[in-house]
């Protein structure tokens, strides 16, 4: 009820509001949703090793001081044929393209870890991009604290951006001295330069500093030598539309007006991206009530905190094809939330599956997933799971 109060209410803008809307994209288990929950300071959507955990698009909501930045949190852009498989809705496919059309800025978010993934954009990001190629884009590359070998990020920043950042070419300068004595992994320094006619108003610099992997053994003894890698601009041609055409030949995409590196789980970087996110924000009507925290129900949280917890725990498809119905939403004598959800699945061994032996994986299931609503709805919830095969 008080969700339902703060959403149909007028919101509390301050005299001179700002605002700015925001559309993460990228492929899935990129970690876009744990980036929302980090520059939101509070866990609402539902995270998983597992792709396509995040099942519709849902809205965050960061207010600060006369400032709001909407988050438009959306499932993986993914293709008609691995949706079929994942037995996912019709929304899946269209969501993140709803998205873009309401986003003031997109955050394209890349998994630096995945070495599958990580040299190129997927075809959907691209075609994503062109199709809106007016909406301000920022690179965000992911996960850099699970890499060993820091120089890599060097090559995937050139490949992600066709070698063009904020209209301008780059040019990469690279002076590292390999020394086989000493096991130390120096810092990276990446730095987008301005041409030198505009430099007497100050360099633009992008100063995404990836400092060596926590846990690398240092040889201070050992002849360290100093080295430094930067990525120097040179002018180039603005932004122009691409067609499929020009896309089949692509790898990043050449309109990129920032990069930042981060890593999302840890919350490294997080407030620097959060700072620039808050910086682009133009004058505007707030959407949201200042205590407003997510567009989501309270019962759609819920569920997807627990499908969270579905997909951690069953073993390859099982969890995409169970269904979930609350059978029970009540407030307990001492103001105790209580939930029974049902989870009814296709067959008798998926049954088996996710009750477990001695109902073991059914427990932990419920015991995790009622921990994180706690921390949600700042309350005592007392969850609990019934599983029943599909009539």
């Amino acid at each position: 009820e008080e969700q339902d109060r703060l959403l149909r209410n007028q919101p509390d803008q301050p005299q001179n509001p700002k605002v700015l809307r925001i559309a993460i994209i990228g492929a899935p288990n990129a970690g876009k949703s744990t980036l929302s929950n980090q520059l939101l300071g509070r866990k609402v959507f539902p995270v998983s090793r597992k792709v396509h955990t995040t099942r519709c698009k849902a809205r965050g909501v960061v207010t600060y001081e006369d400032t709001q930045l909407i988050i438009l949190d959306t499932p993986g852009l993914t293709s008609p044929f691995k949706a079929k498989r994942h037995k996912l809705d019709e929304a899946m496919l269209t969501d993140p393209w709803d998205s873009m059309k309401h986003a003031d800025l997109v955050l394209v978010l890349v998994d630096v870890s995945d070495h599958w993934t990580r040299n190129c954009l997927s075809k959907e990001v691209l075609q994503c991009l062109s199709e809106f190629p007016e909406i301000p884009s920022v690179l965000v590359l992911n996960k850099v604290d699970l890499l060993k070998k820091k120089f890599i990020l060097l090559e995937l920043v050139t490949e992600l951006t066709e070698g063009i950042v904020n209209g301008r070419k780059l040019e990469v300068r690279s002076a590292f001295e390999h020394n086989s004595s000493s096991s130390a992994k120096p810092p990276l320094q990446i730095t987008q330069a301005s041409p030198p006619e505009n430099r007497a108003h100050g360099p633009h610099c992008l100063q995404e500093t990836a400092q060596a992997q926590e846990g690398c053994s240092s040889d201070n003894s050992g002849d360290k030598r100093a080295s430094e890698s930067s990525l120097v601009t040179e002018e180039a041609q603005g932004p122009k539309r691409y067609g499929l055409r020009d896309l089949k030949n692509m790898k990043g995409w050449p309109c990129f007006q920032e990069i930042f590196m981060l890593a999302a789980l840890r919350g490294e970087e997080v407030d620097t991206l959060k700072r620039y996110l808050l910086m682009q924000a133009k004058p505007g009507p707030w959407e949201f009530h200042s205590e407003v925290l997510t567009s989501q129900s309270p019962q759609e949280i819920c569920d997807n905190i627990i499908r969270e917890k579905l997909l951690e725990y069953l073993p390859l498809e099982v969890p995409y094809g169970v269904t979930q119905v609350t059978e029970m939403w009540e407030e307990g004598p001492s103001g105790e939330l209580l939930i029974v959800q049902n989870l009814l699945v296709p067959r008798k061994s998926h049954m088996m599956m996710l009750i477990g032996r001695g109902g073991k994986v059914i427990s932990r299931i419920a015991q995790e997933a009622g921990q994180d609503l706690m921390n949600v709805f700042l309350c005592d919830v007392r969850l609990k799971l019934k599983v029943d095969v599909k009539s």
